[in-house]
């Protein structure tokens, strides 16, 4: 769907993008992540044509990015950019009409994601009028009114309250069913691990990480794992493993460790069960949110 070849992008003094490329399947969701300041914004807005880079080019569906696209992308920037005075039945006409939206289509989208999003009463009231999170709302409908192939969502979810932010996770996963290919920028890890297939990570204007999010969660397993028994684990260290954490809590004793180089899973339990009684045994894999982290501060 999307083929970035070699961004280069600098603002004055500042390096945002240095060398990134990036292949965004089509139909998939794809997470864009970074620290603050570290290009993710920079490169949505190259992909947006609102700025274009120094070097390197875009490609959508293996045409070369160019201003017909724009009717094919939706886009909800992190900073909104809603008329506060117009009414938000006429703003989101005109907006989808820059779409390229006849009148009578957009009314017709417009209407029935109102009704979805319980928004009917809304047409005649003003932006201003609205909370942060209705505003956020009306934004999200301006984005995907459309019915764009590729929709890219600047932290969506902020200003809403959980309940809303459960309706636009609903809905992006709806849209990404029927067949939309959506970028996703966000810093609430959780929301990667339940949404995103593929992610890529930049950091200080380079690409430092990208791939399947359970490629990557695989790829930072290190033999970790948790285990939850009753009894006298008397041997608190051998050659089978290193004990990393261990603590007594109301429902037995949980012990952290890591298996040691040519053993395995089995040779732990093997280990245990004669020894103690085991309620349970779990592999510690590594979060989005632990290797973000680990990434960052390397």
């Amino acid at each position: 769907m999307l083929s970035i070849r070699n961004i280069v992008k600098q603002y004055a003094n500042h390096l945002a993008l240095d060398d990134v490329s990036l292949e965004v399947e089509k139909g998939c969701i794809f997470g864009l992540l970074g620290p603050n300041g570290a290009g993710k914004t920079s490169l949505i807005r190259i992909i947006n044509q609102i700025t274009a880079p120094d070097s390197g080019e875009i490609w959508i569906d293996g045409e070369k990015l160019n201003p017909s696209h724009i009717s094919k992308i939706g886009y909800l920037p992190e900073e909104r950019g809603l008329y506060k005075k117009m009414e938000i039945g006429d703003q989101m006409l005109y907006l989808a009409q820059l779409k390229g939206m006849s009148k009578a289509d957009a009314t017709k989208r417009i209407k029935y994601w109102f009704e979805k999003m319980e928004m009917q009463s809304w047409w005649n009231k003003k932006v201003e009028d609205l909370s942060k999170g209705m505003q956020q709302k009306v934004q999200f409908v301006a984005t995907v009114v459309h019915n764009p192939e590729l929709i890219i969502l600047d932290e969506p979810f902020s200003g809403f309250d959980p309940i809303n932010a459960e309706i636009i996770t609903n809905e992006i996963l709806e849209l990404n069913r029927k067949g939309a290919t959506i970028i996703f920028s966000t810093h609430r890890m959780e929301s990667v691990e339940q949404l995103c297939d593929s992610i890529a990570l930049i950091h200080k204007s380079h690409k430092i990480l990208d791939g399947k999010v359970k490629d990557i969660k695989n790829s930072y397993r290190d033999n970790t794992y948790r285990i939850v028994y009753s009894g006298d684990l008397k041997q608190s260290a051998n050659e089978l493993f290193t004990i990393i954490d261990q603590k007594n809590q109301a429902d037995g004793n949980h012990l952290t460790l890591k298996i040691n180089g040519g053993h395995t899973a089995n040779d732990l339990l093997q280990f245990l069960i004669s020894r103690v009684q085991v309620t349970e045994l779990s592999e510690v894999v590594p979060s989005i949110n632990d290797i973000f982290i680990q990434q960052v501060k390397n």
